[in-house]
């Protein structure tokens, strides 16, 4: 009973911060998703077309309003991801030996580190490469040919590229996924190695699945996919490496120890 109490708790803060960080982006919900644009702008820039006017649309008349609440809980949830993150720890904390609380607590830093790394590469370079590699495919010519310009929605211009933040978001953390599964046992760094050739095919193949249907995105996404995996493997060696010098002290201080205790031998 006592966990499941410590459990609620938990869950009441975590869902409170995530609550008050909703409120916080709701509130200022316009100002986020004109600075969202903002890598549309760039876009129109490459494109030779007039940056300072961007238009987007919606077609229904809800449609915004409902890309408010969406972009809020998004925005909600990255701020109170630390929150969150700490109520997890806390709850699972007393049941880890302390030097396994001082292995988790780097990754509860890097975690964070590294998906704004992977959001910061969406918002300044792929977003504006995708929507400039969409609107190149405008056709503005003389009026006797027919006009095709990108008037995008809202809802869809949000929805691309909170995919592209999440999808880049949660592939940077692969260092970290493979790092604390090297440190139980889980994977080993020649077992990486061996898998790369695979991993390179699943790295095309789950961006395909995770961005827009546009060679640019994809292959933004596989090749960074493929230098962390490679990063992956590096972090896997260090990880054993630490592992092998960690028990060849042990065994010498034991053998120390056994020397100590048998001065005749």
């Amino acid at each position: 009973m006592e966990h499941l109490i410590e459990l609620r708790s938990r869950l009441m803060w975590a869902i409170a911060a995530f609550f008050v960080a909703f409120l916080i982006c709701f509130f200022f919900a316009k100002e986020i998703f004109n600075l969202l644009v903002i890598p549309f702008q760039w876009a129109s820039e490459w494109a030779g077309l007039d940056s300072e006017k961007v238009d987007l649309i919606y077609t229904a008349p809800q449609e915004f309003f409902f890309t408010q609440i969406k972009l809020a809980m998004f925005g909600g949830l990255v701020l109170a991801f630390p929150v969150i993150a700490l109520q997890v720890y806390k709850f699972v904390a007393p049941g880890l030996y302390r030097n396994e609380r001082r292995a988790f607590l780097p990754f509860l830093v890097a975690s964070p580190l590294l998906f704004l790394i992977g959001g910061g590469l969406v918002y300044f370079f792929f977003t504006p490469m995708v929507m400039w590699f969409f609107l190149s495919m405008q056709q503005v010519g003389p009026e006797n040919e027919v006009q095709i310009s990108l008037l995008p929605r809202v809802s869809e211009y949000l929805g691309l590229i909170m995919t592209l933040i999440l999808s880049f978001g949660l592939v940077f953390q692969l260092p970290v996924v493979t790092t604390l599964m090297a440190r139980v046992g889980l994977l080993t760094a020649q077992g990486l190695v061996d898998k790369r050739k695979y991993a390179i095919v699943a790295a095309f193949v789950v961006a395909a699945v995770l961005t827009p249907p546009d060679p640019v995105s994809q292959i933004g996404l596989a090749l960074p996919t493929i230098l962390l995996y490679e990063i992956a493997i590096w972090c896997a060696r260090m990880v054993e490496r630490r592992r092998e010098r960690e028990e060849a002290e042990k065994e010498k201080a034991e053998a120390s120890a056994e020397g100590k205790a048998n001065p005749a031998e």
